[in-house]
């Protein structure tokens, strides 16, 4: 990457807070390569619907694995 490239991402990530996210890393001619991207966090109704979901799946798990034990 040049400066150009450089200063416009790390502008973008102190003022939009955003977030670099390393993708892939390899090397190159002795080099050390990295892929990255930009991202944005989630908002915080997404992240309650993701723990809901994740809570509903443990419970699920439970009660299949209680339903075995019984049978």
């Amino acid at each position: 990457m040049n400066r150009i490239e450089i200063d416009r991402l790390s502008g973008k990530v102190r003022e939009a807070g955003l977030t670099l996210v390393p993708l892939s890393l390899y090397f190159k001619d002795g080099r050390a390569k990295v892929e990255i991207a930009l991202a944005k966090g989630k908002k915080d109704y997404d992240k309650r619907q993701t723990l809901k979901e994740a809570q509903d799946k443990r419970e699920v798990a439970r009660a299949v694995s209680t339903l075995g034990k019984e049978w």
